[in-house]
Order: C-alpha cells, then sequence, then structure tokens
C-alpha cells in the first residue's frame, strides 16, 4: 500500500491514509504524549513574527530531543518539566482530526525555559523583546495570571525573572 501511494509513513509503523492532511494535525500521533509548543505556537498565535516551518511538540520524560521528517513536514519534540506538562493545553478538532496546542501564556514559557539563562529582569524584556522579537500588542493580551499558575513549577531563571517582569508591568 505504501508502494501504490494509498498509505504515507509518518515515522516506523505509524501511517496516514491522506496526503493532504495538515502536519499539525498529525504531530501528537509521530510522538507522544505531546502538544504543539514553543516557536510552531508562537507563531501561529501572532506573537512572534517569523514564520515557522517546523512542528515544535512538547514531550516529558523523554530524556532527549527528537526529531522526524516525512511528507507532511519537519517535525522536533523536547522535554519540558514533567509537573508542568498538563497545564496551558488546548484540544482543538479540524477535520476529523483532533491535535493539542499550547496556549500562548504555555508557548511562551515553554520558550523561556529551553533559551539560555538570564540574571535580571532587563535580560528577560530583551530577550523577549529584542531576541525572540515578541510583538508587544499581543504579549499584552497575555493572561498574567495563568504564567503566574505554572512559573515557578518550571524551575528556571528565565520564567522567574518573566513573573517579576510582569508584576512590576
Amino acid at each position: 500500500m505504501k508502494n501504490d501511494g494509498k498509505i504515507f509513513q509518518l515515522t516506523r509503523g505509524i501511517y496516514e491514509t491522506d496526503k493532504n492532511v495538515q502536519g499539525y494535525c498529525l504531530a501528537g500521533a509521530i510522538f507522544g504524549p505531546s502538544y504543539l509548543s514553543f516557536d510552531y505556537a508562537l507563531s501561529s498565535y501572532g506573537l512572534i513574527p517569523e514564520a515557522v516551518y517546523a512542528y515544535t511538540s512538547a514531550t516529558f520524560s523523554k530524556k532527549k530531543a527528537k526529531e522526524y521528517d516525512n511528507l507532511f513536514g519537519h517535525f522536533t519534540y523536547r522535554d519540558v518539566p514533567s509537573d508542568v506538562y498538563p497545564f496551558g493545553i488546548v484540544i482543538k478538532e479540524e477535520n476529523g482530526y483532533v491535535y493539542q496546542i499550547a496556549t500562548p501564556e504555555k508557548a511562551l514559557c515553554d520558550k523561556l525555559y529551553t533559551m539560555p539563562p538570564v540574571t535580571s529582569q532587563k535580560d528577560i524584556e530583551k530577550m523577549l523583546f529584542d531576541d525572540l522579537r515578541i510583538d508587544t500588542a499581543e504579549f499584552s493580551k497575555l493572561i498574567v495570571d495563568d504564567i503566574m499558575q505554572i512559573g515557578d513549577k518550571y524551575h528556571c531563571n528565565n520564567l522567574k525573572y518573566l513573573m517579576k517582569y510582569l508584576r512590576r508591568n
């Protein structure tokens, strides 16, 4: 069936029958449990200006990053702390496919968790608006309470300074 073009391989042992499915609908089936986050989610919510061509997803307790390439795109997976994994995930449905994506707040927290540590509120502001080029209008729409509820669970300086920055502003 694969040679006849009736099924399309996602990864070993996992196939799709519709070659026109969007990759984000398949990201959770390739490697999981996982949800779309990081750059992909930030871009889809308009928080960063860059177009993102990889489907970036968060996992937990996998111990190493994974990457997959197939007909549907490039898929990357990396861990977040298991304590924060279940928070801030939205389940969406499209054309009969169900997928999970981080809320804008969770996607930002996940992204900051993966970046080099900062040492001040000034550094986190630079990271947000100069390095990541976060859109200030979209940033102002974030639900601060959601970030405050999960920020400490990451146990990293970037989230600690983000929470201080948000309290101050």
